[in-house]
């Protein structure tokens, strides 16, 4: 038999899930997930457990569009997952059922909306790094302290004399085993491109 399953949001642990939980009661929900996590985190356990439990012809109902997703890319993915799986989705207050005509066409609107988000943040991005760059910032991760690499360049040539291996080396500089390694591969293209 196709099942209603409830689930519950709330953003802070001191917020009440009361008024969502008297909903989705309300609407026939024999079962509830309930929450108090920020929608921002991904590690949402409860909405992870929900869709486990749910199966095909059963739908997840939640009482507000923004208790359940972060944007609207977000709640696309999910809409669409559920779709997938035969299983239908509801939203109490905004007065959707996406197994229904009309809540097929806010489906499909929803997904170039989504795509749409996509593109400007994947825009957004771009132009956000390039001027970076323009203004002479450096992209991604912060490098490795010159000195820090020269020393532990030395140590590493010295190791033979003092005994060090290249495990001390990182615990006394904090210089990473692959920059270690990879500077002396650089320092070694440079001598043989300098033999011929």
């Amino acid at each position: 038999m196709n099942k209603l399953v409830g689930y519950a949001r709330v953003s802070t642990v001191g917020q009440d899930l009361k008024l969502q939980v008297e909903k989705l009661e309300k609407y026939g929900c024999e079962k509830i997930f309930q929450e108090k996590k920020s929608g921002a985190k991904t590690d949402r356990e409860e909405l992870a457990k929900a869709l486990d439990y749910l199966r095909e012809g059963d739908k997840l109902v939640v009482y507000k569009i923004d208790r359940l997703a972060r944007s609207t890319f977000d709640l696309h993915k999910i809409a669409m997952d559920l779709s997938k799986k035969g299983i239908g989705l509801v939203f109490i207050k905004e007065q959707i059922d996406f197994t229904t005509p009309a809540g097929k066409l806010m489906f499909t609107m929803l997904g170039a909306i989504a795509e749409f988000e996509r593109d400007l943040i994947n825009e957004r991005t771009k132009e956000g790094r390039e001027r970076a760059k323009a203004q002479g910032k450096h992209m991604g991760r912060k490098g490795q302290d010159e000195k820090v690499v020269k020393k532990a360049l030395k140590l590493y040539q010295d190791k033979d004399n003092n005994g060090l291996s290249v495990n001390d080396i990182v615990k006394m500089t904090g210089v990473p085993r692959s920059t270690i390694y990879s500077k002396i591969k650089e320092r070694k293209k440079k001598a043989t491109s300098v033999l011929f």
